[in-house]
C-alpha cells in the first residue's frame, strides 16, 4: 500500500486553495533489473478530486512527473468544513485516497 498523502486545502476569499504531495516512485522509463529482468514504467496516471461529492479535478499524469510530486490547484464554492477527497491511481492499478477538511 503507498503511503499517505499530505492534503491541506484552505479557503481564502471565494477560492479554496488545495496543496497535495504524493508520495510514489514514478519510474517513467524501461529499466532492467540486477538480474537481467525488465522492469516496467510505474507512474500517478490519473489524479480526482471531489469537494463533498461533487468532482473538481480530473488530472491525467503522463511519464515525465518528478518522483513524490507536489500539485496544487484552486476551486470555487467549497466553504469552511467541507470534505476533500484526492485520489490517485498508478500504471499498476495501485491507489490511494486521502481528504483533508477545508480550514
Amino acid at each position: 500500500m503507498a503511503e499517505p498523502m499530505r492534503v491541506r486545502a484552505t479557503r481564502n476569499g471565494d477560492l479554496v486553495e488545495v496543496k497535495i504531495l504524493m508520495k510514489h516512485e514514478m519510474t517513467s522509463r524501461l529499466k532492467w533489473d540486477i538480474g537481467g529482468h525488465l522492469i516496467l514504467p510505474h507512474f500517478i496516471q490519473t489524479i480526482r478530486g471531489t469537494c463533498n461529492g461533487k468532482p473538481i479535478l480530473y488530472v491525467h499524469f503522463g511519464g515525465s512527473v518528478s518522483r513524490d510530486p507536489y500539485f496544487a490547484f484552486k476551486f470555487k464554492g467549497g466553504q469552511q468544513g467541507d470534505k476533500v477527497v484526492i485520489t490517485w491511481v498508478d500504471t499498476e492499478g495501485d491507489t490511494r485516497t486521502d481528504e483533508a477538511l477545508v480550514a
